[in-house]
């Protein structure tokens, strides 16, 4: 039976590997006008969004290993978010697989980074939508979602909704 330190690093890593999915499935295939789409005057563009969940996962890096920063960078552009932000969870995932100790508790990682990351990546799901560019939703439960797998490549959706 593994110690409950263990079992709850696993769960994070599966709350990381689930951000990867759902992250990967909001990033791909946008069209190269959604980056600058603004809903409105007072909302962040799609680029300002991808940028944010980069300094997110390089946040909870730095939580994870004892040396908290938070350093907003600016975005470099599309292609380059989206390579920081997978960069950055494969960061994050490397070291909670790592036998390193956490030096903050998984609670932690999960309440702040890695639950902001997914409303960021919700707000990128919906801006879709309006952008006219929309994310097929899924059956999430059923999709294929493995510890470890964080990066751009994922699995096939197994039950998107029509």
């Amino acid at each position: 039976m593994s110690k409950p330190e263990d079992s709850s690093r696993h769960m994070l890593r599966h709350a990381v590997a689930t951000l990867a999915y759902r992250g990967g499935k909001a990033l791909r295939g946008a069209p190269e006008a959604f980056a600058a789409f603004q809903a409105s005057a007072t909302t962040r563009t799609p680029l300002a969004i991808l940028g944010h969940l980069g300094d997110l996962l390089e946040w909870a890096v730095s939580q994870a290993q004892g040396a908290e920063q938070w350093r907003p960078v600016a975005p470099a552009g599309w292609e380059a978010g989206v390579d920081r932000f997978f960069r950055g969870i494969e960061a994050f995932d490397a070291h909670l697989a790592s036998s390193e100790p956490l030096r903050t508790s998984a609670e932690k990682l999960f309440q702040g980074p890695v639950a902001d990351a997914l409303t960021h990546v919700g707000q990128l799901s919906l801006l879709r939508r309006l952008a006219g560019a929309p994310v097929r939703g899924e059956n999430y439960a059923v999709a294929d979602i493995a510890v470890g797998r964080v990066g751009p490549e994922q699995a096939d959706p197994r039950r998107e909704f029509e």
